[in-house]
């Protein structure tokens, strides 16, 4: 009966030993409560407590750098206030491959419903990303995110405290911040749509990048899309002819 109790509270490790008892007596052992809950502690069968909120499940292997646009998608907030201190904030979506920053959300609440609205609309409008990446706030780990995720793309979560692990939507935001953010007192949300989203167009069309050879996010994204065309019917290719 130890033998069976041990088996039982390894298949289901929530149950306490008034549970586990219940299923012990369906299989025929009949036991004193007193004397199950001491052979319960002695085998340290005890259930943990579980500390903190739940996390979402995400992949946790290590990321390569990517090689092509659209292989993967960054997601981050920003927060700031307008001139009568009301808070508003910003989802930044940005592909790692190009630099791009394909938008820049600005609401004062964008819960997990608007992320995936906002996700759907890009993906309609460029494609899927293979990866989505981001960190585990409440909103990137709300029902809608998952659901949608599921089946559709590969959402990673990096490691709670370590935003190194996003390193390109952090430095997006640093840009952000810098070169806009504390640059403007903003009087209304309709203002601060407006000047974020023309930095984001002078950002990706015309702010040169060092990590880009000084090309522009677009620039850089017309290259790799021109190396990557296949040639048309007659043209020959590295000695071929196709």
């Amino acid at each position: 009966m130890r033998e069976r109790l041990r088996e039982l509270a390894a298949e289901r490790r929530r149950f306490g030993y008034r549970r586990l008892g219940w299923m012990l007596a369906r299989e025929g052992h009949t036991i004193n409560h007193k004397k199950l809950y001491r052979i319960y502690r002695e085998e340290r069968l005890m259930v943990r407590r579980r500390r903190g909120r739940k996390r979402a499940l995400g992949t946790r292997a290590p990321m390569v750098l990517p090689a092509r646009i659209n292989q993967r998608w960054s997601l981050d907030f920003v927060s700031d206030t307008l001139s009568d201190g009301r808070r508003f904030r910003i989802l930044c979506i940005v592909d790692d491959f190009s630099r791009e920053c394909l938008a820049t959300v600005v609401d004062t609440s964008l819960g997990g419903v608007r992320v995936v609205r906002e996700l759907a609309r890009l993906s309609f409008e460029r494609a899927l990303p293979e990866t989505v990446v981001s960190d585990n706030g409440t909103e990137l780990t709300s029902g809608a995110v998952l659901r949608w995720a599921t089946r559709r793309v590969a959402w990673h979560y990096i490691e709670p405290g370590k935003p190194v692990q996003n390193a390109f939507i952090e430095s997006f935001n640093s840009k952000l911040r810098d070169e806009c953010l504390n640059e403007y007192v903003f009087t209304s949300l309709a203002e601060a749509r407006t000047i974020i989203e023309a930095w984001r167009h002078d950002y990706n069309r015309l702010r040169p990048h060092s990590s880009l050879g000084t090309l522009t996010p677009t620039e850089f994204a017309a290259l790799k899309r021109e190396q990557t065309t296949p040639p048309q019917g007659g043209e020959i290719t590295g000695g071929l002819y196709l």
